[in-house]
Protein backbone atom coordinates (compact mmCIF):
# COMPACT_ATOMS: atom_id res chain seq x y z
CA UNK A 1 0.00 0.00 0.00
CA UNK A 2 3.23 2.09 1.14
CA UNK A 3 4.45 1.27 -2.37
CA UNK A 4 1.52 2.07 -4.31
CA UNK A 5 1.22 5.64 -2.14
CA UNK A 6 4.83 6.62 -2.88
CA UNK A 7 4.40 5.53 -7.10
CA UNK A 8 0.95 8.30 -6.66
CA UNK A 9 3.06 10.69 -5.48
CA UNK A 10 5.70 10.44 -7.77
CA UNK A 11 3.50 10.23 -10.97
CA UNK A 12 1.87 13.65 -9.69
CA UNK A 13 4.98 15.47 -10.18
CA UNK A 14 4.78 15.23 -13.66
CA UNK A 15 2.61 17.69 -15.56
CA UNK A 16 0.79 15.27 -17.71
CA UNK A 17 -0.72 13.56 -15.13
CA UNK A 18 -2.25 16.51 -13.88
CA UNK A 19 -3.16 17.62 -17.36
CA UNK A 20 -4.90 14.09 -18.20
CA UNK A 21 -6.81 14.53 -14.44
CA UNK A 22 -7.92 17.92 -14.97
CA UNK A 23 -9.09 17.13 -18.41
CA UNK A 24 -10.45 14.28 -17.57
CA UNK A 25 -12.73 15.46 -14.70
CA UNK A 26 -14.07 18.49 -16.87
CA UNK A 27 -15.42 16.25 -19.30
CA UNK A 28 -16.93 13.65 -16.79
CA UNK A 29 -19.07 16.93 -15.15
CA UNK A 30 -19.97 18.26 -18.71
CA UNK A 31 -21.08 15.06 -19.79
CA UNK A 32 -23.04 13.82 -16.48
CA UNK A 33 -24.93 17.26 -17.12
CA UNK A 34 -26.50 17.08 -19.88
CA UNK A 35 -26.73 12.56 -19.59
CA UNK A 36 -30.06 13.63 -16.84
CA UNK A 37 -31.87 15.37 -19.57
CA UNK A 38 -31.07 12.63 -22.52
CA UNK A 39 -31.98 9.42 -20.65
CA UNK A 40 -35.24 11.18 -19.34
CA UNK A 41 -35.88 12.33 -22.84
CA UNK A 42 -35.12 8.73 -24.23
CA UNK A 43 -32.42 9.83 -26.45
CA UNK A 44 -29.36 8.61 -24.99
CA UNK A 45 -28.01 6.82 -27.54
CA UNK A 46 -27.30 10.56 -29.55
CA UNK A 47 -24.28 10.61 -27.97
CA UNK A 48 -23.59 7.08 -29.61
CA UNK A 49 -24.38 8.43 -32.49
CA UNK A 50 -22.69 11.41 -32.68
CA UNK A 51 -19.75 9.89 -31.49
CA UNK A 52 -19.38 7.82 -35.03
CA UNK A 53 -20.12 10.99 -36.55
CA UNK A 54 -16.61 12.40 -35.14
CA UNK A 55 -15.09 9.26 -35.43
CA UNK A 56 -15.90 9.55 -39.59
CA UNK A 57 -14.96 13.30 -39.13
CA UNK A 58 -11.56 11.90 -37.83
CA UNK A 59 -10.84 9.35 -40.46
CA UNK A 60 -11.66 12.49 -43.19
CA UNK A 61 -9.28 14.90 -41.41
CA UNK A 62 -6.53 11.97 -41.59
CA UNK A 63 -7.43 11.65 -44.84
CA UNK A 64 -6.48 15.29 -45.95
CA UNK A 65 -3.50 15.18 -43.52
CA UNK A 66 -5.06 17.98 -41.11
CA UNK A 67 -2.34 19.02 -38.34
CA UNK A 68 -5.17 19.91 -35.82
CA UNK A 69 -8.07 18.04 -36.46
CA UNK A 70 -10.38 19.48 -33.52
CA UNK A 71 -11.84 22.54 -35.30
CA UNK A 72 -12.89 20.06 -38.17
CA UNK A 73 -14.54 17.64 -36.36
CA UNK A 74 -16.30 19.80 -33.94
CA UNK A 75 -17.75 21.72 -36.60
CA UNK A 76 -18.88 18.45 -38.35
CA UNK A 77 -20.16 16.69 -35.08
CA UNK A 78 -22.43 19.81 -34.17
CA UNK A 79 -23.52 19.87 -37.87
CA UNK A 80 -24.80 16.41 -37.74
CA UNK A 81 -26.37 16.99 -34.15
CA UNK A 82 -28.34 19.92 -36.25
CA UNK A 83 -29.01 17.69 -38.99
CA UNK A 84 -30.24 14.37 -35.94
CA UNK A 85 -32.84 16.57 -34.68
CA UNK A 86 -34.05 17.99 -37.62
CA UNK A 87 -34.63 14.75 -39.21
CA UNK A 88 -35.42 13.44 -36.22
CA UNK A 89 -38.60 15.39 -35.78
CA UNK A 90 -39.63 14.33 -39.56
CA UNK A 91 -42.63 11.93 -39.41
CA UNK A 92 -41.38 9.47 -41.63
CA UNK A 93 -38.00 9.21 -40.13
CA UNK A 94 -38.31 8.87 -36.53
CA UNK A 95 -35.51 9.63 -33.84
CA UNK A 96 -33.97 5.86 -33.18
CA UNK A 97 -34.06 5.29 -36.93
CA UNK A 98 -31.99 8.58 -37.82
CA UNK A 99 -29.52 8.24 -34.68
CA UNK A 100 -29.04 4.44 -36.68
CA UNK A 101 -28.93 5.66 -39.51
CA UNK A 102 -26.24 8.42 -39.06
CA UNK A 103 -24.30 6.35 -36.58
CA UNK A 104 -24.05 3.39 -39.09
CA UNK A 105 -23.11 5.21 -42.13
CA UNK A 106 -20.30 7.18 -40.42
CA UNK A 107 -19.08 4.83 -38.73
CA UNK A 108 -18.48 3.08 -42.32
CA UNK A 109 -17.72 5.60 -44.41
CA UNK A 110 -14.66 6.68 -41.34
CA UNK A 111 -13.21 3.18 -42.07
CA UNK A 112 -13.50 2.55 -45.57
CA UNK A 113 -11.65 6.35 -46.21
CA UNK A 114 -9.01 5.28 -43.62
CA UNK A 115 -8.24 2.13 -45.59
CA UNK A 116 -8.07 3.53 -49.05
CA UNK A 117 -6.63 6.95 -48.16
CA UNK A 118 -4.67 6.58 -44.85
CA UNK A 119 -0.75 6.90 -45.18
CA UNK A 120 -0.47 5.02 -41.78
CA UNK A 121 1.00 1.67 -41.58
CA UNK A 122 -1.22 0.78 -38.72
CA UNK A 123 -4.44 1.16 -39.38
CA UNK A 124 -5.80 -1.40 -37.02
CA UNK A 125 -4.04 0.63 -34.22
CA UNK A 126 -5.19 4.24 -35.52
CA UNK A 127 -9.07 2.98 -35.51
CA UNK A 128 -8.78 0.87 -32.09
CA UNK A 129 -7.28 3.39 -30.46
CA UNK A 130 -9.69 6.11 -31.82
CA UNK A 131 -12.44 3.89 -30.77
CA UNK A 132 -11.66 2.67 -27.88
CA UNK A 133 -9.62 5.51 -26.43
CA UNK A 134 -5.54 6.35 -26.61
CA UNK A 135 -3.25 7.54 -24.70
CA UNK A 136 -3.20 10.61 -25.77
CA UNK A 137 -4.96 11.96 -23.14
CA UNK A 138 -1.34 11.43 -20.99
CA UNK A 139 0.15 13.60 -23.90
CA UNK A 140 -1.96 16.84 -23.67
CA UNK A 141 -0.32 19.87 -24.38
CA UNK A 142 -1.26 23.25 -22.38
CA UNK A 143 -2.78 24.97 -25.29
CA UNK A 144 -5.34 21.29 -25.34
CA UNK A 145 -6.18 21.95 -21.42
CA UNK A 146 -7.10 25.35 -21.90
CA UNK A 147 -9.36 24.73 -24.74
CA UNK A 148 -11.15 21.72 -23.00
CA UNK A 149 -11.24 24.71 -20.02
CA UNK A 150 -12.78 27.21 -21.89
CA UNK A 151 -15.73 24.89 -23.40
CA UNK A 152 -16.22 23.14 -20.57
CA UNK A 153 -16.74 26.25 -18.47
CA UNK A 154 -19.09 27.18 -21.60
CA UNK A 155 -20.72 23.74 -21.23
CA UNK A 156 -21.46 24.38 -17.87
CA UNK A 157 -22.17 28.37 -17.69
CA UNK A 158 -25.18 27.61 -20.72
CA UNK A 159 -26.21 24.66 -18.25
CA UNK A 160 -26.84 26.90 -14.94
CA UNK A 161 -28.59 29.37 -17.28
CA UNK A 162 -31.05 27.90 -19.16
CA UNK A 163 -31.33 25.37 -16.09
CA UNK A 164 -34.95 26.09 -16.35
CA UNK A 165 -35.67 25.99 -19.71
CA UNK A 166 -34.08 22.48 -19.71
CA UNK A 167 -35.80 21.33 -17.30
CA UNK A 168 -39.22 22.19 -18.61
CA UNK A 169 -38.46 20.75 -22.18
CA UNK A 170 -37.06 17.48 -20.72
CA UNK A 171 -40.13 16.44 -18.50
CA UNK A 172 -43.04 17.83 -20.99
CA UNK A 173 -42.01 19.63 -24.03
CA UNK A 174 -45.94 19.83 -25.34
CA UNK A 175 -46.67 21.66 -21.86
CA UNK A 176 -43.16 23.87 -22.54
CA UNK A 177 -44.13 24.61 -25.69
CA UNK A 178 -48.14 25.71 -24.37
CA UNK A 179 -46.12 28.04 -21.95
CA UNK A 180 -44.27 29.86 -24.84
CA UNK A 181 -40.98 28.28 -24.38
CA UNK A 182 -39.30 27.72 -27.59
CA UNK A 183 -38.41 24.00 -27.04
CA UNK A 184 -37.36 23.56 -30.82
CA UNK A 185 -34.60 26.04 -29.80
CA UNK A 186 -33.47 24.40 -26.42
CA UNK A 187 -33.50 20.93 -27.86
CA UNK A 188 -31.29 22.51 -30.53
CA UNK A 189 -28.85 23.85 -27.42
CA UNK A 190 -28.93 20.55 -26.15
CA UNK A 191 -27.52 18.73 -29.30
CA UNK A 192 -24.97 21.46 -29.62
CA UNK A 193 -23.51 20.73 -26.40
CA UNK A 194 -23.54 17.44 -26.80
CA UNK A 195 -21.56 17.37 -30.06
CA UNK A 196 -19.12 19.38 -28.11
CA UNK A 197 -18.82 17.14 -25.33
CA UNK A 198 -18.58 14.18 -27.42
CA UNK A 199 -15.43 16.04 -29.70
CA UNK A 200 -14.22 16.86 -26.01
CA UNK A 201 -14.81 13.03 -24.81
CA UNK A 202 -13.37 11.16 -27.93
CA UNK A 203 -9.14 11.21 -26.56
CA UNK A 204 -10.62 9.96 -23.22
CA UNK A 205 -12.75 7.23 -23.62
CA UNK A 206 -12.86 6.66 -27.55
CA UNK A 207 -16.23 6.85 -29.66
CA UNK A 208 -17.79 3.60 -28.66
CA UNK A 209 -17.57 4.14 -24.94
CA UNK A 210 -18.90 7.67 -24.68
CA UNK A 211 -22.31 6.77 -24.14
CA UNK A 212 -20.99 4.88 -20.84
CA UNK A 213 -19.58 8.13 -19.68
CA UNK A 214 -22.98 10.32 -20.55
CA UNK A 215 -25.12 7.47 -19.46
CA UNK A 216 -24.00 5.78 -15.92
CA UNK A 217 -23.68 8.41 -13.65
CA UNK A 218 -26.97 9.76 -14.09
CA UNK A 219 -29.02 6.20 -14.12
CA UNK A 220 -26.77 5.60 -11.29
CA UNK A 221 -28.04 8.77 -9.34
CA UNK A 222 -31.73 8.00 -10.40
CA UNK A 223 -31.34 4.27 -8.35
CA UNK A 224 -31.33 6.40 -4.80
CA UNK A 225 -32.23 10.04 -6.01
CA UNK A 226 -36.18 11.03 -7.40
CA UNK A 227 -35.83 15.00 -8.04
CA UNK A 228 -34.32 16.48 -11.29
CA UNK A 229 -31.65 18.78 -9.30
CA UNK A 230 -30.67 15.76 -6.50
CA UNK A 231 -30.64 13.51 -9.50
CA UNK A 232 -27.98 16.10 -11.78
CA UNK A 233 -26.12 17.06 -8.54
CA UNK A 234 -25.68 13.34 -7.75
CA UNK A 235 -24.58 12.40 -11.24
CA UNK A 236 -21.65 14.90 -11.82
CA UNK A 237 -20.42 14.20 -8.47
CA UNK A 238 -20.33 10.55 -9.40
CA UNK A 239 -18.83 11.43 -12.68
CA UNK A 240 -16.13 12.95 -11.75
CA UNK A 241 -15.17 10.63 -8.87
CA UNK A 242 -15.44 7.88 -11.26
CA UNK A 243 -13.16 9.62 -14.03
CA UNK A 244 -10.44 10.85 -11.28
CA UNK A 245 -10.47 7.22 -10.08
CA UNK A 246 -10.44 5.66 -13.35
CA UNK A 247 -7.68 8.12 -14.34
CA UNK A 248 -5.38 7.42 -11.48
CA UNK A 249 -5.99 3.32 -11.27
CA UNK A 250 -5.09 3.22 -15.28
CA UNK A 251 -1.75 5.08 -14.73
CA UNK A 252 -1.25 2.97 -11.49
CA UNK A 253 -1.97 -0.35 -13.33
CA UNK A 254 -1.35 0.25 -17.07
CA UNK A 255 -4.49 -0.43 -18.36
CA UNK A 256 -6.43 1.71 -21.15
CA UNK A 257 -8.05 4.52 -19.63
CA UNK A 258 -11.21 4.94 -21.64
CA UNK A 259 -11.92 1.23 -20.56
CA UNK A 260 -11.06 1.65 -17.04
CA UNK A 261 -13.18 4.55 -15.81
CA UNK A 262 -16.40 2.91 -17.82
CA UNK A 263 -15.16 -0.43 -15.41
CA UNK A 264 -15.18 2.31 -12.97
CA UNK A 265 -18.57 3.72 -13.50
CA UNK A 266 -20.16 0.47 -14.05
CA UNK A 267 -18.74 -0.84 -10.47
CA UNK A 268 -20.26 2.13 -8.69
CA UNK A 269 -23.90 1.79 -10.71
CA UNK A 270 -24.09 -1.91 -9.20
CA UNK A 271 -22.98 0.18 -5.89
CA UNK A 272 -25.92 1.88 -6.27
CA UNK A 273 -28.50 0.19 -7.83
CA UNK A 274 -27.53 -2.07 -4.42
CA UNK A 275 -28.18 0.67 -2.27
CA UNK A 276 -31.28 1.95 -3.98
CA UNK A 277 -33.08 -1.33 -3.65
CA UNK A 278 -32.46 -1.39 0.16
CA UNK A 279 -33.42 2.36 0.23
CA UNK A 280 -36.99 1.01 -1.07
CA UNK A 281 -37.28 -2.09 1.02
CA UNK A 282 -36.85 0.19 3.96
CA UNK A 283 -39.69 2.57 2.71
CA UNK A 284 -41.91 -0.38 2.57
Amino acid sequence: MAELFNKLILYFQYPFVIYALIVGVLIALCSSLLGVTLVLKRFSFIGDGLSHVAFGAMALAAVFDLTNNMPFVLAVTVISAILLLQVGQNAKIKGDAAIAMISVGALAIGYLLLNIFSKSSNISGDVCSTLFGSTSILTLTTTEVWICGVLSVITVAVFIVFYNKIFAVTFDENFARATGTKAGVYNLLIAVIIAVIIVLAMNLVGSLLISALVIFPALSAMRVFKTFRSVTICSAIVSVICAFSGIIVSILAGTPVGSTIVAVDIIVFVLFFILGAIKGGIRK
